[in-house]
């Protein structure tokens, strides 16, 4: 039986029948799409801490605390992995270990190659990587319509991301912040396709992004604790830390966990490709930021294919 939300054709009909049959626009895609415009807003918050907060240390802050509370306030967090299976646990580990992977990997990535690359490179290859990896894990198979609108997000996000460097001078890309926003990339797509999996086993999606996030922000702890962690004592860095911790972790990955249960994590990566647009809108209307014709093309291509992505089959 062919799934109603997710463009890709599921390996377990009974399975992917029971998900459709309990799946729609406001069950699925909307809140991972209200993930998205979450995370559209860790740029302009971030752009708010204080002068010398290391980016690595703002993203991990963020990761610490929202992880923790995540672990803390999610029902059943502490028995999941008793009632998991020793696959599972296993499971369990490794999504752990890709949460914490994208912050360590993607903030360097930035301080290399500069936002614009480094956000076209991780979240344009997270949806493309997780397509290919739940192929191969028997997951889940592309579909034409998938492969299309995923095409059109990738292609929008770049000229969207990229848009004002078409019209300078290009400057050379560092390979090393290349393969980390690559490495980032992969992060997202394999903690997205294990949550969704131990998620679509029957387990709750809290207790498994509590699981995830609560585990992965104590494996990044020993990374603040080696850097200078002054400013998030001062007024400003503690709204900035306190505001990534609750919106763009606690609150948009408990609502990705919900929007899971009725998504593919093939489908939610491609999703989330909608927070370019987000922060690009943000930098518009609050920095007072231009976008040329360039990036305004890619963002009405970008839409086009997050459309085509939620529309039934």
């Amino acid at each position: 039986m062919p799934n109603r939300t997710s463009p890709l054709t599921s390996a377990r009909p009974a399975a992917q029948g029971q998900r459709a049959s309990r799946s729609g626009f406001l069950g699925g895609p909307a809140p991972i799409l209200t993930s998205a415009v979450l995370w559209g807003t860790t740029g302009t918050a971030s752009s708010l801490a204080p002068a010398g907060a290391p980016a690595a240390a703002i993203g991990c802050a963020g990761l610490t605390l929202g992880g923790i509370l995540l672990f803390l306030t999610s029902r059943n967090a502490r028995s999941l992995p008793a009632a998991c299976t020793r696959r599972e646990r296993w499971l369990l580990v490794l999504g752990a270990l890709a949460v914490a992977g994208y912050p360590v990997t993607f903030y360097p990535a930035v301080a290399r190659t500069g936002v614009a690359v480094a956000t076209v490179i991780a979240l344009g290859s997270a949806p493309v990587l997780a397509g290919l990896l739940a192929w191969i894990t028997g997951q889940a198979r592309p579909t034409a319509r998938w492969t299309g609108a995923t095409a059109a997000t990738v292609l929008g996000c770049t000229l969207l991301v990229m848009g004002p460097g078409l019209t300078g001078h290009s400057t050379p890309i560092d390979a090393t912040g290349v393969l980390l926003a690559l490495a980032a990339g992969l992060s997202y797509a394999v903690y997205a396709l294990i949550g969704g999996r131990l998620i679509g086993r029957g387990h709750s999606s809290d207790a498994v992004m509590g699981v995830l996030f609560g585990a992965a922000g104590l494996l990044v702890l020993p990374l603040l604790l080696s850097v200078d962690m002054h400013w998030l004592a001062t007024a400003r860095g503690a709204a900035v830390a306190g505001y990534l911790a609750l919106f763009t972790v606690y609150l948009a990955y408990r609502m990705f966990g919900y929007g899971l249960r009725r998504t593919s994590a093939s489908v939610a990566t491609s999703l989330t490709l909608g927070e370019p647009a987000v922060a690009a809108v943000l930098g518009v209307a609050v920095l007072g930021e231009r976008l040329p014709v360039a990036s305004w093309g890619g963002l009405v291509i970008l839409g086009m294919g997050l459309v085509l992505l939620t529309l039934p089959a």
